[in-house]
């Protein structure tokens, strides 16, 4: 491994783990404490968006979002040779980010559990497993989560690639990792309901994972006819259609301009 590959490694590593941080710390905070609401959690994760790109934008270009890599490389900004080694930084982030969390909030965890009477491991912790990963509500089926998941991914990616454009002025790009924080915050208020808004496979099956090796076990994947997969698979399909449909009304002109 190169050492440009290394460096740019460690960069989506390090801006993912701030990103998981405090996206799920948010959530610990709502959910263990009942300090928050759900428009706390939006604006966090918006902010935690925008803390893991100005930490690793200047060295890997800020992904930290396996959706993200796929649509740069879609659009030869990314070698296709880079999506799998970036994505797994991201993962990894993810999951050590996770574990710094649990261990922070570890005694509220079995606090919670134990004034709830929740079994980690039982259908009914969940509630306490939501901190790291995201679940469908209890009326949403798969597909309705994986058409949410494409949608808001799609809206990310479009929404990315008009803010990062490079016939932005020069302070209006610095502004961009703010810009980028409210597309979330914004995704997260009006499609947040559904699923929790993954839009990024890295974000959530990082911490997934983790709450598998931390007691939770095969719940965190059997859950909701296994819901897992719908945040991995279904933002890689909207990263698609959101990149072609902005090359397709927008970025082919500008690109000929």
């Amino acid at each position: 491994m190169d050492k440009q590959l290394q460096k740019e490694l460690l960069s989506e590593f390090f801006g993912t783990f701030i990103l998981i941080l405090f996206g799920d710390g948010v959530v610990a905070m709502v959910v263990l404490y009942g300090l928050g609401s759900f428009e706390s959690i939006n604006w966090c994760w918006g902010l935690a968006v925008v803390f893991g790109i100005y930490v690793s934008s200047k060295t890997s270009g800020a992904h930290l979002n396996p959706a993200v890599s796929v649509a740069l490389a879609i659009r030869k900004i990314l070698p296709w040779k880079k999506v799998i080694p970036y994505s797994l930084s991201q993962i990894f982030g993810a999951f050590v980010a996770s574990a710094l969390l649990y261990y922070n909030y570890n005694e509220a965890f079995f606090h919670f559990e134990k004034n709830s009477g929740l079994v980690r491991g039982s259908i009914e912790s969940i509630a306490t497993a939501k901190v790291f990963a995201t679940y469908p509500s209890k009326y949403v089926t798969n597909w309705g989560a994986f058409f949410d998941q494409i949608l808001g991914t799609a809206l990310l990616i479009i929404l990315i690639f008009a803010v990062t454009n490079p016939n932005n002025e020069k302070d209006e790009a610095n502004r961009s990792p703010f810009i980028i924080g409210l597309v979330v915050v914004a995704i997260g208020m009006a499609f947040g309901g559904n699923a929790g808004y993954a839009i990024n496979p890295a974000r959530d099956f990082g911490p997934r994972l983790f709450s598998y090796f931390s007691g939770w076990g095969k719940i965190v994947f059997t859950a909701s006819d296994y819901y897992f997969y719908v945040p991995i698979v279904a933002p890689i399909i909207g990263s698609v259609i959101g990149t072609y449909a902005y090359i397709f009304f927008v970025g082919r002109f500008l690109d000929k301009s």
